[in-house]
């Protein structure tokens, strides 16, 4: 009897912990299901290609074309950030762009170093000290890893001039809809 007991007891604090994890992996998977995802692609560089040397400091060092797909409705402005995580310091910023109109599908090549563009999308610091695109400029080594993400969301955000990523990823919570990515390599 206490054998059968001590086995009923087991199965049912077995089924209590399966079943409470089961729970909580649903939630997981479900957040993750709703975050959607945006098709980001450029005219300049193909994803997980090299960055051509005209877009970097061995170049013209201007920014590349980057242009996205279907945004989900609800978007009121989208946010772009480009990053290296494989800098010697950690993560370097090369590229802040937030509040685009929705109504554009595309950042054209070469656009010019200063914080408000003509189409009303403001340029926040980057970690060469300055507003707009800096190009790859790694150390000679491997090639690095450039990750162009874009963000859709349903605000259009109030926030100060020349904003660095860290702030605009604080302003940007609660509000990113979708977003996207497309990667590029380049090497000295």
């Amino acid at each position: 009897m206490k054998f059968i007991l001590a086995v009923l007891t087991s199965s049912i604090f077995f089924f209590y912990c399966a079943c409470g994890r089961s729970k909580g992996l649903e939630k997981k998977e479900t957040k993750e299901v709703e975050m959607l995802e945006i098709e980001v692609y450029s005219s300049s560089f193909k994803n997980g290609g090299v960055i051509p040397k005209k877009y970097t400091c061995e170049g013209e060092d201007i920014s590349p074309h980057i242009g996205w797909g279907e945004l989900p409705k609800g978007v009121k402005s989208l946010a772009l950030i480009c990053d290296d995580p494989d800098a010697p310091g950690g993560d370097f910023v090369h590229w802040v762009i937030y509040n685009i109109p929705p109504e554009i599908d595309s950042l054209p090549e070469g656009l010019p170093i200063k914080d408000t563009l003509d189409f009303g999308a403001l340029q926040g610091m980057t970690d060469f000290g300055r507003v707009g695109y800096g190009g790859p400029c790694p150390p000679r080594g491997p090639a690095h890893h450039y990750h162009f993400k874009l963000y859709a969301l349903d605000t259009v955000l109030d926030a100060e001039k020349e904003i660095t990523k860290e702030k605009l990823l604080k302003k940007m919570e609660g509000h990113i809809l979708a977003k996207g990515e497309i990667v590029g390599l380049f090497n000295r």
